[in-house]
């Protein structure tokens, strides 16, 4: 048997490959060029692209008009935050009726006699 040594991969960074899809995308070069320019075979090249496509939609669909892109991380501790503070502030509400009408109970017997002895 003889076997054909295979090439060796060829790793393209991030840029690499997103100047590739841009260029592809606004129609400067095929992607049979562009398999080319970059010494990959054209399945790396539709590899890509579907990557690309997947993540672009993927983004466009968890963002939001007026909002900074949050994770599911962050969307959730955010969440668990407001609870937090609505939880707290409902318990500054209790004390403070509490500490109104402790003190109401005073100023009331104030009232009543307005000038102490």
């Amino acid at each position: 048997m003889c076997s054909v040594p295979r090439k060796p991969k060829k790793l393209l960074t991030a840029e690499q490959k997103y100047d590739l899809w841009v260029r592809m995308l606004t129609g400067q070069i095929s992607q049979a060029q562009a398999a080319a320019v970059a010494g990959v075979d054209r399945s790396v090249i539709a590899r890509l692209r579907a990557v690309a496509r997947d993540g672009a939609v993927a983004a466009l669909a968890s963002s939001k008009p007026g909002r900074s892109g949050q994770s599911r991380a962050e969307a959730t501790e955010a969440a668990a935050l407001r609870s937090e503070v609505e939880r707290l502030g409902r318990t500054v509400v209790e004390q403070a009726v509490e500490l109104a009408v402790l003190r109401g109970k005073r100023v009331t017997d104030e009232r009543s006699c307005p000038h102490p002895r």
